[in-house]
């Protein structure tokens, strides 16, 4: 019979989570779009962190805002941009009281320097926290990070893998060994692309808005039902 909890070997170190669907969970419910990035930030970041950290998981990265959701309607990308605001305001305390460190990968200078000064604040008050590294990729694409990290590296004589991972926005993080997307989409639209060359992949129907602790649990049976071999 199939495992209904996971088992505490052979968990994934870093999962990271595509966040597919908020907009038709909200359609769904007739409810505005922002509906359905609120009940997120308000409730499933903190709960899927809480699991990670039950589980021994170290390192959670979300896939928050992408470097394309800029061409969405002004209207929402500003409902967008005032979530940020309040949840940065709200929930960093809490966090920081669980023991997560904050960090983030993209290209932060496009967000209104207020909100940069918040993320700051955020990543400086909680860099000494050990439970889990909660990683927001914000306005983050996978070609945009290939890209700047080379555009680094122009005056190298020769450019090698060890050197590109270095100028990666993820150079202080481990490779992502598990990448989930909820929403019923089966790509990985470029995210972590560099990084994922050999992360385990789960899609699932569910949307986002309702992808809790418990479809959380059901990915890492999942994954712990896996053979990784690396090309071997």
């Amino acid at each position: 019979m199939r495992a209904l909890v996971s088992s505490p070997n052979n968990l994934p170190r870093h999962v990271a989570i595509i966040m597919d669907g908020n907009r038709r969970w909200a359609r769904k419910r007739g409810l505005a779009i922002i509906k359905g990035h609120r009940k997120v930030a308000d409730e499933l970041i903190e709960e899927l962190a809480d699991h990670c950290i039950e589980k021994g998981i170290k390192y959670l990265t979300l896939w928050a805002f992408s470097t394309e959701n800029w061409k969405r309607d002004k209207a929402e990308v500003e409902l967008m941009m005032n979530l940020f605001r309040e949840m940065l305001e709200k929930n960093i305390d809490q966090l920081h009281q669980k023991g997560i460190r904050i960090s983030t990968i993209g290209n932060l200078s496009r967000f209104d320097q207020d909100i940069r000064t918040k993320i700051e604040q955020g990543i400086e008050k909680t860099k000494q926290n050990k439970n889990l590294t909660l990683t927001f990729a914000l306005n983050y694409g996978g070609r945009d990070d290939l890209l700047r990290a080379v555009n680094n590296l122009s005056d190298e004589a020769e450019i090698t893998q060890e050197l590109i991972d270095q100028n990666l926005d993820t150079s202080d993080l481990p490779d992502p060994d598990f990448i989930i997307r909820p929403g019923g989409e089966k790509r990985l639209s470029g995210f972590l692309l560099w990084q994922s060359e050999y992360s385990e992949l789960y899609f699932s129907d569910i949307l986002m808005p309702d992808f809790g602790a418990k479809e959380l649990e059901k990915a890492l049976i999942d994954y712990q039902d896996r053979q990784r071999r690396f090309g071997k």
